[in-house]
Formats: C-alpha cells, sequence, structure tokens
C-alpha cells in the first residue's frame, strides 16, 4: 500500500498546453489575440469603480450589436443557458400560457424551462430544419392568446434562421412579450432588436461575439423593463433575479454576486473589436463568407439541409452523403488538420455536419482552406460525388 505523507510536496504538473485548433464547430468560436490579452489584465475587485466603467462600455458597446437604440443591456454571468433562464424566470409566472416556436433542441429547452417556472407551455411544431410562415405563426398566436412568446431566431440544432417580425406583431396584438434567442445569432448577422419587435433577447459571448464561453448579453425593451417592474411575485431564481442584477450594475452598485472580472475584460474588447471593424461590415463579411461556403458545399455535390432563404449564415448545416459516417469524417479532420466541426443531434444525429464560420475564420480564405480539407477528409472515407 502506498501512503502520501500531508508534508510532502505536491508533485510537479507540467504546464497547461491545450492542441490548437481552428474551431469551425458552431461553438466557441476563434478568439481574437486582443481578446486573449485582455484576459491577461490584473483582476481589480467586483466593486471597484474600474470594473463599472467596463460594464458601462460594454453596455454602450451591445446596443449596436443588438440592433437597439432604447433597450436595456445587461450581462449575466453564466454562459448562453443562464440567459435563457433568466429570460423565462423573471417574466414567466405560474399558471401563465407560454407559447414556444419549437423546430429545434433550443426550442424543447426553453419549453422545459419554462414548465418548471410553473408556465402552461403551449408548443406549435415543425420538423427540425424548418421554420414558420408569418400567417401560420400569427395564427397560433392569435388562437392561443398567451402571455409569453419565445422563438429561436438562429437554431443551433439545424441551422435555420426565425424571422420574429410577424412573430412580434401578433404577439403584441394580444398583449405578450416576446422572447428571443438570438445566441447563435449575436454579433454574427444582424438581430435588428428595435425592428424586430422584441422585448427580451439573450445571445451569449463565444459564438459571433467570438470570445471565450461564460457570459449571456441580454437586451430588454421598455415594455419588458416596465412588466418586471409591475411584477409582484419573487423569480425562483435569486442568482438570475434581473431586479437584483440591476441594482448592482446600475448608479448604486449594491453587492449581488462576485462578477468573473476577467470575463468582462474580455467581453469588452471583443466589443471594441467589432465597433472598429463597423458591424455593417461585420454583417456583410459573414454572409460573402456564408455564400462562399454554400457554392464550395455545391460544387462538391453535396446539400445543405435547410432550404435556401432559410439557412443562418454563421451556422451551416450540411448533409452527410448516403454511406459516409459522418464521425470518421469529423475525427479525421480533427486529428489529420487540427480542424473541429460538429455533428447533429436529436433526430438530426449521423445526417449533417454542424460548421460555424465566425469572427475571425469568416473569410473567403479561411473557408476555401476549410473546403479543401473537407473535400480530403470526406474522398478518405469512401465518398465520391455523383
Amino acid at each position: 500500500m502506498v501512503t502520501t505523507r500531508l508534508d510532502e510536496p505536491a508533485r510537479a504538473l507540467s504546464t497547461t498546453e491545450p492542441p490548437r485548433r481552428l474551431l469551425f464547430g458552431p461553438g466557441p468560436s476563434m478568439v481574437h489575440p486582443r481578446v486573449y490579452a485582455a484576459l491577461s489584465k490584473p483582476i481589480v475587485g467586483h466593486l471597484d469603480p474600474y470594473f463599472f466603467t467596463v460594464m458601462d462600455d460594454i453596455q454602450r458597446l451591445l446596443r449596436p450589436v443588438f440592433g437597439t437604440a432604447s433597450a436595456f443591456t445587461l450581462v449575466i454571468s453564466g454562459t448562453g443557458s443562464a440567459g435563457m433562464e433568466a429570460a423565462v424566470s423573471n417574466f414567466v409566472e405560474p399558471g401563465a400560457k407560454f407559447a414556444v416556436f419549437a423546430n429545434g433542441y433550443f426550442c424543447d429547452r426553453i419549453s422545459e424551462m419554462a414548465r418548471r417556472q410553473g408556465a402552461k407551455v403551449v408548443r406549435l411544431e415543425k420538423p427540425w430544419g424548418e421554420t414558420f410562415p408569418d400567417a401560420e405563426a400569427a395564427d397560433f398566436l392569435r388562437r392561443e392568446r398567451p402571455a409569453l412568446v419565445a422563438y429561436v431566431h438562429a437554431e443551433t440544432s439545424t441551422g435555420a434562421l426565425q424571422p420574429g417580425k410577424a412573430i412580434c406583431a401578433a404577439a403584441h396584438e394580444v398583449g405578450a412579450l416576446v422572447i428571443a434567442d438570438v445566441v447563435t445569432s449575436l454579433g454574427g448577422l444582424p438581430v435588428n432588436f428595435d425592428g424586430t419587435g422584441i422585448d427580451i433577447a439573450y445571445g451569449c459571448s463565444q459564438k459571433g461575439l467570438s470570445c471565450p464561453p461564460g457570459l449571456a448579453p441580454m437586451a430588454l425593451s421598455p415594455r419588458a423593463m416596465e412588466r418586471l417592474r409591475a411584477r409582484t411575485t419573487t423569480p425562483h431564481s435569486w442568482y438570475l433575479d434581473i431586479k437584483l442584477l440591476c441594482e448592482y450594475y446600475d448608479a448604486g452598485h449594491r453587492y449581488h454576486h462576485t462578477a468573473p472580472i476577467s470575463m468582462f475584460y474580455a467581453l469588452r474588447e471583443a466589443l471594441a473589436l467589432i465597433a472598429e471593424e463597423g458591424i455593417a461590415q461585420r454583417f456583410e463579411r459573414h454572409q460573402r463568407a456564408h455564400l462562399t461556403f454554400v457554392k464550395g458545399i455545391e460544387a462538391m455535390g453535396l446539400r445543405m439541409h435547410v432550404a435556401e432563404g432559410h439557412r443562418i449564415p454563421t451556422l451551416n448545416t450540411v448533409s452527410v452523403p448516403k454511406g459516409v459516417d459522418d464521425a470518421k469524417v469529423r475525427r479525421r479532420l480533427l486529428e489529420k488538420q487540427g480542424i473541429e466541426i460538429l455533428g447533429g443531434f436529436g433526430p438530426l444525429a449521423g445526417k449533417v455536419f454542424r460548421i460555424g464560420i465566425m469572427g475571425p475564420l469568416a473569410t473567403e480564405e479561411h473557408v476555401r482552406s476549410l473546403l479543401q480539407a473537407l473535400e480530403e477528409a470526406l474522398r478518405a472515407e469512401g465518398y465520391r460525388a455523383s
């Protein structure tokens, strides 16, 4: 029997050295060197005036990324799922009717969160990869007359982009607030918060914003803030209570939690990079990269899972060709080229590749390199274009 004395020195551990990857998956995306540098800056306290200066900058820089002039912006200390839970727990009261446009995995997740909050969940469902026509969406909401409505703008599990303007208009017609999941769209394509009529939107730091995971930016309309202030019941979640978070981030800076200071530095730097590039130019760059990708995929004899006009530029789902093992292709790309792409799950398991083209990798040069590597991996696994 081997024993270790308490006074023995700990075994020396090697320095952490993760492998270098090209992250072409659905997230996390590649991180700019300036963002990494921001992470290494000295820590200040979570009540230090400098930290609140950083937070003020983030709130200001988030507005053009969300596409809003009037919404209240804040950041949840947690991943995108924490943003989702904050949206649900602050606006769902027990017994409220909660309508969900369900066409993918993350629609199912928000449905489950609402159910756990005591909502009466009603769903309009489509197969994974399809979207909801305006008239059908409006008819559903007029029939159900919910208190809250949720849809996923860019569904990570399918690659489908859901327009929200008709959903928001019909929801407001019946007095409902609208929650939009913009986790995969924020920073890579227009969210257009004000123009669409969204009331509550939540995103994440690690996809279109090209920052490490760990934060969930949010935007709330004046209508949503009024509803929040009027709420008389206490949300089930203390940590995600937006009223309490406002007291921390606003002028009073009443202590709530110890924010992850370094992650806020990183997010501020990521947003500064977006502002320097120009938000319109950033969206155009991602769209050009997407079109280059689709053209290359079709030239290989492959097809996209989502119909043209309904695709997410930053998250592409490519149908796995018949007879090809998607896991072997992905493993080959990772081991031979250091390239990460992911596969489908749920109904799309083994049927699609999920390929993210975001942030620093959203250039035509990077896309062409990816296409070449993908073609080589497919050929090595026996694929030949018909």
